[in-house]
């Protein structure tokens, strides 16, 4: 099992982020590990509490053997119960701070973020990672209106911590979001209703990577 300081290193090289249901992930996060998926999120609102924990330790021995991350979303107890590496939270959940006394310091904690004023309060919070959105709008968040690359490309500007880009991105305009200042991406559909998951997180995975080169050729 990772401690924290492999954890922050492993958050600190991923660039690719799956966020995944229970149904799904046993026949997709396989793949999608294969294809370059570097942190899986389970986030399922309708799952019990058991078969959060069971799925769950299911995925944590997945990601341990890929040096992978694997979070549980909302539940910093369940994430707890199935050993996961850390806990994402939303704007109305429970405070950072709150949930890092419940998980202590060895548990990632990522923040959901949605403007200006959400980011910078992300950088100085407790949280280890933020997530910018949602860039374009989805169906995942319907009714949350879309906050476009603008904010994507204030958080490259301005962010202390590592961060990522969330939030209807697909291959078709994964362009656009690595060309506003994003370094890494979460997915939802474009890998998990994709025909070949490996594939698709492959095709995905090689935008950042380039991005990568890039940024490492101008220092």
């Amino acid at each position: 099992m990772a401690d924290a300081a492999e954890r922050r290193d492993r958050l600190a090289a991923a660039r690719l982020y799956l966020v995944i249901d229970a149904a799904a992930a046993p026949s997709v996060v396989p793949a999608a590990l294969e294809g370059g998926v570097d942190l899986v999120q389970l986030r399922d609102k309708h799952a019990s509490d058991d078969e959060i924990v069971h799925v769950g330790g299911e995925l944590l021995a997945l990601c341990e053997q890929h040096d992978a991350l694997f979070l549980v979303n909302d539940r910093p107890d369940l994430a707890g119960a199935c050993g996961a590496h850390g806990v994402h939270v939303g704007q109305d959940d429970e405070p950072v701070d709150a949930v890092r006394e419940i998980v202590g310091e060895q548990t990632l904690i990522g923040l959901s973020t949605h403007s200006r004023e959400q980011v910078d309060a992300a950088g100085r919070s407790a949280c280890d990672y933020f997530a910018v959105g949602p860039v374009y709008e989805t169906p995942t968040k319907a009714g949350r209106p879309a906050v476009g690359t603008e904010l994507v490309s204030y958080a490259a500007a301005h962010a202390g911590k590592p961060w990522f880009a969330i939030g209807g991105i697909e291959a078709g305009n994964a362009g656009a979001v690595v060309g506003a200042g994003a370094e890494r991406l979460v997915v939802v559909r474009a890998i998990r209703d994709a025909a070949d998951p490996a594939a698709a997180a492959a095709e995905l995975r090689s935008f950042v990577d380039a991005s990568e080169r890039v940024v490492g050729q101008a220092q």
